[in-house]
């Protein structure tokens, strides 16, 4: 079998439209490639009645322990108008040394350097005392409810231990070598609706306005600070995202009115403590105010921390040699699928350059396409010493 080249399966995993929640093959193609590398593949698809089906795949090389384990996603985001494109952003080209291509940085290419260094690897070790896996979804960047979700429940039942997991996400801010996320902050988004009395402008006591009430209430939530961080978390933060009063007309106090907020909180807090929170506050105002009032919860994952172990450092040791930057540990970004994966496994974050995800003219160069799947296949030598 002929060498694995991350550029080129890199361009071959970009051809696919692979917009969540859609596959368009890509899923079936990586697992092709996989058992001719010898994995043994399955292909998971997940459904619910409020969702479409999502293709995953789990790959295992190896029934040994240690499992060592890469994560990563191959649906992308939708490329917006294709007409701001410079490329076809589902025809994968290379300009000055870069490749362009929606999903060059997040997250195929990392995919492929991976799967690339696994290749050079089995090459020079067909023995290794050890397995290799891969868990690969096709829903991070939509709902993440058929994803990775549930490819660690099934691997939870199976009885399937990892003991250490890689995920592949762009974590470098502006070089390769930057960062390692050992951790990420949780989100939790919320729904507010206060319902007061509709009426007249002109008689308001007759009335109870809802907008007074909820001004009062984002008023307070953000007027006192979540807290100040710590020496692993930058700190936590609420912002309202949207308020709406369903009301046209000028001369008409409204019944209802509605707020949206999100929280990205550090381990100071869980969802509990933050539900908690919210709740007191809306109660206490609106039983002053006499309004009704309704909250709804969404968690999206809590915040966790991987602290550096062995393997983490040996990794950190690797990325600097290949870069010449020493990374920097951080828990800092939104969330990603290492909120599922901490349940079953340690994990590190480290992949490509963020500074081009979700751009028109996703690109990444062809320097660290090369220095990341060295990276890659460094860890893979240390790990299996």
């Amino acid at each position: 079998m002929t060498n694995i080249n991350e550029l080129s399966l890199a361009k071959e995993l970009i051809k696919f439209p692979s917009v969540t929640p859609k596959d368009f093959g890509v899923i079936g193609y990586l697992s092709k490639k996989l058992k001719q590398m010898g994995f043994s593949c399955k292909i998971l698809e997940f459904k619910d009645k409020k969702s479409k089906p999502i293709k995953n795949l789990y790959a295992r090389l190896g029934k040994n322990s240690p499992n060592l384990c890469y994560a990563g996603h191959t649906d992308v985001v939708p490329p917006g108008n294709i007409k701001d494109w410079t490329v076809n952003p589902f025809k994968p080209s290379v300009k000055n040394n870069y490749l362009i291509g929606r999903g060059a940085n997040d997250m195929k290419s990392s995919i492929a350097c991976f799967v690339s260094a696994v290749d050079k690897f089995l090459k020079k070790r067909e023995k290794f005392n050890g397995s290799i896996s891969l868990l690969i979804t096709g829903d991070e960047e939509g709902l993440a409810i058929n994803g990775t979700k549930k490819v660690v429940d099934y691997l939870k039942k199976k009885k399937e231990k990892i003991d250490f997991c890689i995920v592949g996400e762009p974590t470098n801010p502006n070089k390769l070598g930057e960062m390692i996320k050992i951790g990420r902050r949780g989100s939790l988004s919320g729904k507010i609706e206060i319902s007061g009395t509709q009426g007249h402008v002109a008689y308001p006591h007759l009335s109870n306005n809802p907008i007074n009430t909820l001004i009062s209430i984002c008023k307070k939530l953000k007027e006192r600070k979540l807290d100040k961080g710590n020496k692993n978390f930058q700190p936590s933060n609420l912002e309202f995202t949207s308020i709406f009063v369903d009301n046209k007309a000028h001369n008409v106090i409204p019944a209802r009115a509605r707020a949206q907020f999100n929280i990205r909180y550090n381990n100071n807090h869980n969802s509990i403590s933050l539900k908690k929170r919210i709740n007191f506050v809306v109660k206490n105002i609106c039983k002053k105010s006499k309004c009704k009032f309704n909250i709804e919860f969404t968690v999206n994952g809590d915040s966790f921390l991987t602290r550096p172990n062995k393997t983490i450092y040996m990794a950190k040791n690797i990325i600097k040699k290949i870069t010449k930057i020493s990374p920097k540990f951080s828990t800092t970004g939104g969330t990603s699928d290492a909120r599922f994966i901490r349940k079953i496994s340690p994990c590190l974050e480290f992949g490509l350059v963020n500074k081009t995800m979700h751009k028109v003219d996703e690109c990444v160069s062809l320097k660290d396409l090369k220095n990341l799947t060295k990276i890659y296949y460094h860890i893979l030598e240390d790990y299996f010493k």
